[in-house]
């Protein structure tokens, strides 16, 4: 499953979702649907804004990756472990939005995506923006991780769903 694919996915399973299903926070220090979507929509546009700053990019960087940075695009996705976010990542994602707003969210990352997989063989190798945990990042990095992102979030879609109780009187 490509990458669209797997974002087509996310927007079907959407529409399974109630209003209370997306905001419902299942315990303490965990997500609802509705927030763990946000993040993802936000985490994506962040890792597009890096794929343009590294195509604009006029200096050559040397450094690369992390032994982290170098596993995750080794093994073609983060490891399976609930990552634990630091400082201003760590902040709660928005949990008002509609599902409609969502999966408008998820459109746009979808648009800006085959924007630039259509110029991303065009971009130097040079130009890159760091990443915390994973080091150095040229463009083409940047975006294969996106898909990484959404692949690892599956795993924590389907623990919550798996939380959902089956009508909002069982909260």
């Amino acid at each position: 499953m490509d990458d669209f694919e797997l974002i087509e996915g996310y927007r079907l399973d959407l529409q399974k979702y109630s209003a209370w299903q997306l905001r419902y926070i299942p315990g303490p220090e965990i997500w609802s649907i509705g927030q763990m979507y946000d993040h993802l929509i936000a985490v994506a546009m962040e890792y597009l804004d890096f794929v343009q700053i590294c195509a604009e990019s006029t200096e050559e960087q040397p450094l690369g990756r992390t032994p982290a940075g170098d596993d995750v695009f080794r093994r073609g996705g983060f490891p399976p472990v609930k990552i634990k976010l630091e400082g201003a990542q760590a902040a709660s994602p928005n949990n008002a939005l509609s599902g409609e707003e969502l999966d408008e969210g998820l459109a746009k990352v979808m648009a800006r995506m085959r924007e630039w997989e259509l110029k991303l063989e065009e971009i130097h190798p040079g130009g890159k923006v760091r990443h915390g945990g994973f080091g150095w990042l040229n463009a083409q990095e940047w975006y294969r991780l996106i898909g990484m992102h959404f692949r690892h979030h599956l795993r924590q879609q389907a623990e919550l769903e798996e939380r959902l109780p089956a009508h909002p009187g069982e909260i």
